[in-house]
């Protein structure tokens, strides 16, 4: 039997948290008397600067059954980072790590499944959705957009899965040789390598409390998904100049023949048209390269993408 550890975010999660560590203390416990797993499995729960009592919760549970453990941040690094913290203190005692959402949405039923990949061989065991029903539509089609993209610009990444995963120890040592402080998990852990299989599921509306990631906050990580995986923007970015470019010989061309024949060109629209039309294309593109180089820029400092705090942490 190996150690299993679970690795759950949290950030503002005080509605739901009580359901869900019963919920979880019981699959666990299940999995310890069938001998599935060690009786030193955790769960672990990452405060990410939560601003309510969810920490308060944490200490709790951990005050009371010696299988949750805390971990809490010294303030709010986002979803990516508190996952990431979660497994540098895991990968010290586990053999396998899974990763999950607080608020029920991903089916927990299916984590002794995700235990049995592990056991057939397999290093990183996705957890990806059967279907979208529970979104909106306009949810929905962005989403499938966003993958079908991503593909589309050479990302290795899989459809339809979030962050609901499996990861052996060695897997996440190779998660940790990434260094970048703009953190995708969902594109980098494809480049680990190892073997790896999928479970699909059927993700639940959330139980309790509100999503942490509106529309604003999702465009951003899709950005963010977007310019730490690619370069093609900027390539797409010099094919539109070329074609300005191109464009702007054409239409001098035509000013010139129009000229000559007699049939000077009329009115300033059609200038001042291809001034806005050039400066906004000149502006994307300043936008696009800014981004980059953003990214280089917060790269260079090498600053720590999280400080744990405090551990909680019992030995059996």
């Amino acid at each position: 039997m190996e150690v299993l550890w679970l690795v759950v975010p949290c950030y503002n999660e005080e509605e739901v948290l009580p359901e869900t560590s019963k919920l979880l203390y019981k699959i666990m416990a299940d999995m310890i008397i069938n001998k599935k797993i060690a009786p030193e499995s955790k769960i672990a729960f990452v405060n990410d600067g939560s601003k309510d009592n969810t920490w308060k919760l944490i200490e709790k549970f951990h005050s009371s059954i010696d299988m949750f453990v805390g971990i809490n941040l010294s303030r709010n690094r986002g979803h990516q980072n508190a996952l990431l913290a979660g497994l540098t203190v895991a990968k010290e005692y586990a053999d396998m790590v899974i990763t999950l959402d607080a608020d029920l949405q991903d089916d927990i039923n299916k984590i002794p499944e995700f235990v049995d990949k592990y056991y057939a061989g397999n290093d990183i065991v996705y957890g990806v959705r059967n279907n979208r029903d529970t979104d909106t539509g306009f949810k929905r089609h962005t989403a499938q957009g966003f993958y079908k993209f991503m593909r589309a610009l050479g990302v290795d990444i899989v459809d339809n899965h979030a962050d609901y995963r499996l990861m052996s120890r060695r897997a996440i040592e190779g998660l940790l040789e990434f260094k970048e402080v703009n953190v995708f998990l969902r594109g980098i852990i494809p480049q680990i390598g190892y073997k790896s299989d999928i479970v699909t599921y059927k993700r639940n509306v959330r139980a309790a409390g509100e999503s942490k990631y509106p529309l604003k906050k999702m465009l951003s990580f899709a950005f963010d998904g977007i310019t730490s995986f690619s370069v093609k923007p900027l390539r797409i970015s010099l094919v539109m100049g070329i074609i300005a470019f191109l464009v702007a010989i054409v239409f001098l061309i035509y000013c010139i023949v129009r000229f000559a024949t007699g049939n000077t060109v009329s009115g300033w629209a059609s200038l001042s048209v291809s001034i806005w039309a050039l400066g906004g294309m000149q502006l994307l593109m300043l936008g696009i390269a800014g981004e980059y180089i953003g990214k280089i820029y917060l790269e260079s400092k090498h600053r720590p993408k999280f400080i744990i705090e405090e551990v909680l942490y019992k030995e059996l």
